[in-house]
């Protein structure tokens, strides 16, 4: 199979990219089951592209049923190694504003139980995750939004929590005291299992509304949030155009992130997990 460098996670109303040319549609099995849907594959000017729905076809995957091991694994067995997530999220501050883009560079994660390694069954490792999104990443969707004039963000945090209900009020204000930016139900753990496959990922967050925290403002509702998703859309596949050629495999340390973190010593690994995980660890082998 042909590797394709990039992956993009997010809705289907990303995939019609200007210049872009659809090569392929390719459903791919993992030992963890099935991903959201096929992957589309594509071509920007030479550089081949893999998009994935993150809800699947239709928005019919809730974010607490989304298979984020299978997802990430078939980008892995594509060989990508950079991941664009784009998603939606309410503002948990004034200067956020509604359809604004926003780069976190960290995450609370306020989820409950979602799987969020690959690791267990016999073969343990402990990988760091003080930096949740590529840095190179972030800088370089930081200069596309400046080329293009785009209001943005960056070096903001990204409150994950388990959904598919909006917040409380209480809840959105708690978020904001603990230090939240945005809040959105998506980022963990497909961070944390890209950080596990060494793929780098980073998340253009689309700001949507402003949670429920804001005084003046109405409370989120889904109409508000899709009127704005529309909105933000347009924005994200320009900056998808921009981006896409600039993420070059210069040997980033997210792509190495897994040496040194492996504790279960070789000679001890299950056949089963070890099968498992070939694509994972492949290099350890």
């Amino acid at each position: 199979m042909d590797e394709i460098k990039i992956g993009i996670l997010g809705g289907s109303g990303l995939y019609d990219l200007d210049n872009m040319e659809v090569l392929d549609e390719k459903k791919i099995s993992t030992p963890f089951g099935e991903p959201s849907s096929e992957y589309l594959i594509g071509s920007l000017n030479g550089i081949k592209v893999a998009f994935l729905s993150r809800h699947g076809k239709g928005h019919r995957i809730l974010p607490s049923e989304l298979n984020n091991k299978a997802n990430i694994y078939g980008f892995k067995k594509l060989g990508v190694k950079y991941i664009i997530g784009v998603s939606a999220v309410g503002s948990l501050k004034e200067e956020i504003k509604p359809t604004h883009l926003v780069f976190p560079s960290q995450i609370i994660d306020r989820t409950k139980g979602r799987p969020s390694t690959f690791f267990g069954n016999g073969i343990v490792a402990h990988v760091a995750f003080d930096k949740p999104y590529c840095p190179k990443m972030i800088n370089i969707f930081e200069e596309c939004a400046k080329n293009l004039g785009i209001s943005y963000h960056r070096d903001k945090t990204y409150v994950c929590m388990e959904g598919p209900m909006f917040s409380t009020k209480a809840e959105s204000n708690f978020h904001r005291l603990i230090g939240g930016d945005v809040i959105g139900m998506t980022a963990i753990p497909e961070a944390k299992l890209a950080r596990e496959a060494e793929i780098c990922y980073a998340t253009i967050a689309l700001s949507t509304d402003y949670d429920c925290w804001h005084e003046t403002e109405e409370a989120v509702s889904v109409e508000m949030v899709l009127e704005n998703i529309r909105k933000n859309i347009d924005s994200s596949k320009k900056m998808l155009n921009l981006i896409i050629p600039k993420l070059v495999d210069d040997g980033c340390s997210c792509q190495k992130s897994l040496e040194g973190t492996i504790m279960t010593p070789k000679n001890l690994w299950p056949e089963t997990t070890k099968k498992n995980l070939d694509i994972i660890i492949k290099r350890f082998l």
